[in-house]
Formats: C-alpha cells, structure tokens, sequence
C-alpha cells in the first residue's frame, strides 16, 4: 500500500491521496457526475439534513454490526456497489476490489463494464455479485444469464438507470471517454504520473495486453481504447418491466434491480418477485438533478414491506451508514470510496477504505448508544433544524418534573 494510502485517517484522505496518484482524466471521471454536478452534492448534502439523538447509559460494551443479505451473514452493513473500467485506477482492479471485500467479508458487485473475464473474479470471490446493463434483446440476455449462473454467481443485479448515456461535460475537458480514445490531453495526463504510468498502465498491458470489455454478454467485447464490438448501451432505451419479468423466470438465484428512487417501482419490484432494490441515481452519474437516495428511502421502506432495500450514493462515513441503516436500509454500498483506496494503494488501499468504515461504524454504535446495527430505526434521529426534536424533549423533561 502507498504511503498516502496508509496514512489515510478517512475516505477523504484517500481521494486527495487518489487524485494526486491518478491522470486527471481518470479522477475525473471517478470523481465527477453529470452536467451540473447537483446531483452529486445532493447525495452529500442528504446525510446533513439528519441529526443524531444519541442516547446515553446504555451498555455498549460490546457491539455488532453483522448484517445478513440473502441468507447469508457479512461481517459490515457495507458493500462495494458495481463501478466500470477499474482496472483504470489500478492494476487487475476488478479482482483487487474483489479480494478486499471478501477478505473483509462484504458484498461485492463486478460492473458488467469489467475488463476481468466474470469466471476470474469469481474465482477469487465465489460469492461475488453480478451486475449487468442489459438490453431489451432476449437473444442476447438468455446466453448471459447462462454463463452467469455457470460461474457460480447467486445475486445478479439489472442495472436500470441509463437507457442512454448521459452528458459528463467534466470527462469531455479531460480529454476522457469510454471507449478510451488517445488524445494530448490524456497522454500528457499518463506521462506527467508516472506511479500510475508504470504501476498500472504499462503493467497492465505488458502482462494481460489491452483490456478488454469482458463481461457486457455472453461473449468477449471490443478493447477499451477503440469502440466496443456494437454499441455496449445498444437496446438498453427500450427496456422495460417486462423485460426484468422475463428475466425473473429464467433466473433462479437471487434479482435485485439498481437505479430505484419511486416507491411505486418498488412495489412493481416486489409484485414481481424481485428480491431486491438498489435504491440510487448512480451515485449523481445520470440524470443531473435527480433526488437523493437518502431522501427517497423512507418512503419506499414503507411502500414495500419484505424487500430487501440497498442503497448507495454519497457514503463517505460510518454516520452515513447508520443514517441510512435508521432509515430502514438493509446495508450502504459505496463506489468511489474504494476506487479513491484502490488508486491510492491498489488491494490494500481497498482494504483501507472498507477498513476505515468499518472502524467509524463501531465507534459511532457505542456513542450513539444502539450497540447493535439491527436497533437502528428512525427513532435515533431527526431533521436538521426540525423544532420537533427539541418539542419532543420539552414534553419528556415535563413528564419527568
């Protein structure tokens, strides 16, 4: 792990230690979103409009922050959410972000826009999480299912929030585009950081050649640096629910669909059979604008009762996470968070990033005064500036006199 990585004391020091590691065009297009960028601040700002109301003198000796998804026990509230071309931040990224969340003992969601062949990821991580950006094109979805389930894969996760790409005007000035295409301003990027240049760039194709997309389909795609075979988003403007109903007869492990911000799509997703939401707007990537997951989590907790509910978007601390958790999520997932640890210090750097979280989780349980993560509700907080909160203790403190 780099130094910077190491001595990072919080996810925001291992995005200054990212940034000063990585080609302009490539933190920029960790760290940035679309257009205005409001969508992105929106997310940071949601976790500000909640307080805490720690409750003191309980015992909280020990805690727990076990959480179980699916039937199976992980050891945080926390997941790594899918994000593409990781092997950009660092070198194989794909199976370093893998390797650091099963060592942890998280979820982790491969990106369908992966440059690892999914058969390798799952080796290192057999419980491994798939998420695919699919077309409306059963000829193609059928053989992908098919050599998703034969790798092992029990949780595939459909993508629903970009039918087509959006504007990312930040990539554009950066020289910046997927499929990567060689320009001054990229190549000036690569030679002025030369870690990242040898490291990452130079290793990666001295030892595997050019990244491929490896997992959009069934079968191998384009290079990244010249258009993919067809246009990857091909068909994915049609897409509609009848689509994810075909998809759930024919898949027998678990479905979840990512990109929900309206309780009503929950309940189509449970009516479904779905076993599962992704409550996000791609973490402010796509529709600029859009609300924050945060805001829209309570009232599709209540419209969906039985679902299992994630969320990501702007988690940068354990208060983050237990905020979501007291607002009825099932675990937190975070995507630039352990990309800025994977380019700061490779699999240890992720490990770093999960490591820190995990931390904060325990130390805000015990000053929170809920010493286990499955007593979180909305009892322990209340709206920033909301006279509610101080109502509610006048009435308590006249009680008590």
């Amino acid at each position: 792990m780099g130094m910077g990585a190491s001595r990072a004391l919080s996810i925001a020091d291992l995005q200054r230690a990212a940034r000063r590691r990585l080609p302009p065009g490539i933190y920029g297009y960790v760290h940035g979103g679309s257009e205005d960028q409001s969508s992105l601040h929106a997310n940071r700002a949601a976790y500000a409009g909640w307080r805490f109301l720690p409750q003191p003198l309980v015992n909280v000796a020990q805690r727990r922050q076990a959480v179980t998804l699916f039937g199976r026990e992980y050891a945080s509230p926390l997941g790594i959410s899918p994000m593409g071309v990781a092997g950009l931040c660092g070198y194989e990224g794909d199976l370093a972000l893998a390797r650091a969340a099963r060592a942890a003992n998280v979820p982790f969601v491969l990106s369908a826009a992966s440059t690892t062949p999914l058969e390798r990821v799952a080796e290192v991580y057999p419980e491994m999480w798939y998420q695919g950006y699919l077309p409306a094109r059963t000829e193609i979805v059928a053989p992908l299912l098919r050599r998703v389930a034969a790798s092992g894969v029990q949780v595939l996760v459909v993508t629903v929030d970009v039918p087509i790409a959006s504007a990312r005007e930040n990539e554009l000035r950066n020289g910046f585009s997927i499929p990567l295409r060689l320009s001054p301003r990229l190549a000036w990027g690569g030679l002025s950081h030369p870690r990242w240049l040898l490291g990452t760039c130079l290793r990666t194709l001295v030892r595997r050649g050019m990244p491929h997309f490896e997992n959009f389909t069934a079968e191998r795609g384009g290079p990244i640096i010249t258009a993919a075979k067809g246009d990857h988003r091909a068909g994915r403007a049609a897409m509609t629910w009848n689509e994810i109903a075909w998809i759930r007869d024919r898949w027998h492990g678990r479905l979840l669909v990512k990109g929900v911000l309206r309780a009503e799509d929950a309940v189509q997703a449970r009516a479904l059979g779905l076993d599962g939401i992704f409550v996000s707007n791609h973490g402010g990537r796509q529709l600029d604008g859009a609300v924050a997951p945060l805001d829209a989590l309570p009232a599709i907790v209540a419209a969906a009762p039985g679902l299992t509910v994630l969320l990501d978007g702007g988690v940068r601390r354990g208060t983050d996470v237990l905020k979501a958790l007291a607002l009825g999520a099932h675990a937190a997932f975070i995507g630039r968070p352990a990309m800025y640890g994977l380019a700061a210090g490779g699999g240890a750097g992720v490990a770093h990033a999960l490591g820190l979280l995990a931390r904060e989780i325990d130390v805000d349980l015990a000053l929170l005064g809920c010493p286990d993560v499955r007593g979180l509700g909305p009892h322990y907080l209340c709206r920033a500036g909301d006279p509610v909160a101080a109502r509610y203790q006048e009435i308590e403190i006249k009680e008590m006199s």
